[in-house]
């Protein structure tokens, strides 16, 4: 169990020293320690503490405290495992629950590249969330580089791999983008406060958490969107292709029709057929004028 003071600046203390202190503190601990660690809190949950069973972003009102999850995609694994978080918070301190220790670096970093730490649980709540949302405009600008690319390559005709590079990208934005909608569903039930934990003039941090989750939601649908527009210009090539194809093939089979119609005529060697004595100069000359009607049809319609 670690536990922070919140008093301007994150400074770590001990259970000991627990008592002396008059501000809020924050605990991060794990599963096995949980029970303990809301005791020593003085936070009471009526309800089973299971990180395995989170896998949505949500906060619920308890009688006594306020009882939420995170499920954060993993910037490098989108589609794979998420990091899972309880946290529970009181009208003082705050408890958060993390297997992985990833809540334990982000406190961290917040130590070491934020100013104003945390002078309240609120602005502490605040600072927690933009820092696990940090990276994700870069990993929207990412995404959105990749779509161009693969827009470049349909328009120059490099469609090789293109379902098996756009089909990922759709489906970690359709990740993110319930992942941002819980987030920002979340800030609001944090902003409206049911059980009057929060100080009204602080609660502006909470309406920041929700903006920021909705930039990027939209930013997320927007790409969804362009996605859509790739695939179709794609699924438009391939059509144009097949189209082409087609078109090539009618050519050939209407060259060839008259080509297998005379020599179904001259191949059925009736005794009085013409010419059956003489060779087939005459049909060999028709079929060559025909070929090159076809031929010049053909180059006219601008079909060949």
């Amino acid at each position: 169990m670690t536990i922070f003071a919140l008093k301007g600046s994150l400074e770590e203390i001990t259970p000991a020293q627990l008592g002396e202190q008059t501000c809020s503190a924050v605990f991060i601990t794990d599963s096995a320690h949980a029970e303990e660690t809301l005791r020593t809190a003085n936070i009471t949950y009526e309800g089973v503490i299971s990180l395995r069973d989170v896998v949505f972003c949500k906060i619920e009102s308890q009688p006594f405290c306020l009882a939420g999850t995170l499920s954060i995609p993993k910037l490098l694994d989108i589609r794979g495992s998420r990091h899972r978080i309880q946290f529970f918070i009181d009208n003082k301190n705050m408890v958060i629950i993390d297997d992985e220790e990833f809540s334990l670096r982000l406190v961290q970093r917040i130590q070491r590249s934020r100013h104003n730490q945390g002078e309240s649980r609120e602005h502490f709540i605040y600072n927690f969330f933009s820092e696990f949302m940090l990276r994700d405009t870069e990993l929207l600008a990412e995404h959105e580089q990749k779509l161009m690319e693969l827009e470049e390559n349909v328009n120059d005709g490099k469609t090789d791999d293109f379902l098996e590079t756009i089909t990922p990208i759709r489906k970690e934005l359709l990740i993110l983008r319930s992942y941002y909608d819980e987030i920002m569903d979340l800030g609001r039930e944090l902003e409206e406060d049911e059980n009057g934990f929060f100080e009204k003039k602080q609660k502006k941090y909470f309406g920041t958490i929700s903006d920021r989750a909705d930039r990027l939601m939209g930013r997320t649908v927007h790409l969804l969107e362009y996605a859509t527009q790739v695939r179709d210009a794609y699924q438009s090539h391939v059509n144009a292709q097949q189209n082409k194809n087609m078109e090539f093939l009618t050519v050939i089979s209407t060259i060839f029709f008259p080509l297998t119609l005379i020599t179904g005529w001259y191949g059925m060697n009736f005794q009085n057929m013409p010419e059956l004595k003489e060779g087939y100069p005459g049909v060999i000359a028709l079929s060559i004028i025909v070929v090159i009607v076809c031929i010049i049809f053909f180059k006219r319609k601008k079909m060949l």
